[in-house]
């Protein structure tokens, strides 16, 4: 072969080379070994319908369901607590060092106490909607509401009655 025929070829090889389409090699990622952080959905407002009864069954199922999840994210939080405490709980050889641990664990305490009683707030308005007692007022049995229930799933009052006894009381600690 002659070099002009050579070269035309090797020319040719290399436009074919060239002209055809390579792909990249997609890298192979592992899945590392983590914790599955599962994203709670939150729940929405809930909107009456029509013509819908005051704590109706969707009613009673929806503020089932905001206070069990927020029974469940105290007692996740209580769990939490109790572990820190538990691992944290190192004794030091600094008087203010070891003060100031004990300052923490105490505020933290006292917050997982106020919890503990929430819980048995939530524990007893959970019991309300099983009875069909949820959602009216202790004191005049009006209906308390259900854009106060979603401020506060675990009111016993109306806003009336709550007013009242809030400036009773007031009145009373001067």
């Amino acid at each position: 072969m002659t070099k002009a025929k050579s070269d035309k070829k090797l020319t040719t090889s290399v436009k074919k080379t060239v002209s055809k389409k390579t792909t990249p090699k997609k890298a192979v990622v592992k899945k590392s070994a983590t914790k599955k952080v599962v994203a709670k959905k939150k729940i929405l407002a809930y909107k009456p319908k029509k013509k819908e009864k005051y704590m109706s069954v969707a009613m009673k199922k929806h503020f089932s369901a905001i206070l069990t999840d927020w029974r469940d994210d105290l007692k996740n939080e209580m769990q939490k607590t109790f572990d820190h405490l538990r691992t944290k709980g190192e004794t030091y050889a600094d008087p203010m060092d070891r003060a100031s641990q004990e300052e923490e664990f105490a505020f933290e305490l006292r917050t997982r106490d106020r919890e503990r009683k929430l819980i048995n707030k939530i524990a007893s308005s959970i019991e309300l909607i099983k009875q069909d007692d949820y959602g009216y007022c202790e004191s005049c049995g009006v209906n308390i509401g259900i854009k106060r229930l979603e401020a506060r799933p675990t009111a016993t009052h109306c806003i009336d009655c709550k007013t009242l006894d809030e400036i009773k009381e007031k009145q009373l600690s001067g």
